[in-house]
């Protein structure tokens, strides 16, 4: 598992709601197992049985009412250059978020706090799922601006990756929230054949952690490194991180979803 804890940018910010934060990446959690849920570990020792299914996880796992699909993009950039960085994608990307000629959504950009340092990580939606994409993608590459700016960007970057993903039938779609606000990026690599069995269990385990609307997003990746899932968490700041993770973990039920997932990632 690989947490990530960030701040939203400026021009994020502007697009999903509240006055401007510091920028930021993901942290480790502390466990505090359930006083009162004494017979869980008895139950643990046996085997959490799911039903065989047949079809792809992109179907059972993702909704079915959109078609919405996920890019999410991480940029390792030069530690001199990333203030430039910040203010060259502020300049060009709320554009593209803007334009109704592209049917494509800036959900956040974020860099790194606690994590990978001199980070970005940026979240794109496209509204109409993989055609979509395409447009977008075809008209970018006529869109002379966009072009001059991924010259100047590749100047500023040590590397850079990608994934695209679905959301989890069971979260909430990313919404407009009022900030300031930290966000907590958790990266779980599953075992092949698990992530059916992670979805089940996270979908009775997701109550638990709405007490405080802190739950932003869940998604898993279809192209790029694959059987890996993305959680994406909210908090006003480290303190209340802390405080609403402790509260979880004294509810009972919430400490033996945890022990069934963790058997499903490496």
């Amino acid at each position: 598992m690989a947490p990530r804890l960030c701040s939203i940018s400026a021009a994020a910010r502007r697009l999903l709601g509240g006055p401007r934060p510091r920028t930021g990446d993901v942290a480790a959690a502390v466990r505090f197992y359930s006083k009162d849920n004494e017979g869980s570990w008895f139950r643990s020792l046996f085997v959490h049985k799911v039903d065989p299914r047949k079809d792809a996880h992109s179907t059972l796992l993702s909704k079915k009412e959109t078609s919405n699909l996920y890019k999410i993009q991480f940029h390792n950039v030069k530690p001199e250059c990333l203030d430039a960085y910040n203010s060259l994608t502020e300049a060009v990307l709320p554009k593209l978020h803007l334009d109704e000629d592209y049917p494509c959504s800036l959900v956040g950009n974020w860099n790194t706090w606690y994590g990978e340092q001199d980070q970005a990580v940026h979240l794109w939606r496209f509204s109409g799922g993989y055609p979509a994409l395409m447009d977008c993608m075809n008209k970018l590459k006529t869109n002379k601006e966009y072009l001059e700016f991924r010259k100047e960007r590749s100047q500023m970057l040590l590397s850079r990756r990608n994934q695209m993903l679905l959301e989890f039938s069971f979260w909430n779609e990313p919404q407009p929230r009022a900030g300031p606000n930290i966000y907590e990026l958790r990266t779980y690599k599953l075992k092949p054949g698990t992530m059916i069995e992670w979805g089940n269990n996270w979908a009775r385990a997701i109550k638990y952690r709405q007490e405080n609307q802190e739950a932003v997003g869940g998604f898993f990746s279809q192209i790029g490194e694959l059987y890996v899932v993305h959680h994406l968490w909210a908090y006003k700041d480290l303190q209340s991180r802390e405080e609403t993770r402790n509260a979880a973990w004294r509810k009972r039920g919430w400490d033996e979803n945890v022990y069934y997932t963790g058997e499903c990632f490496l």
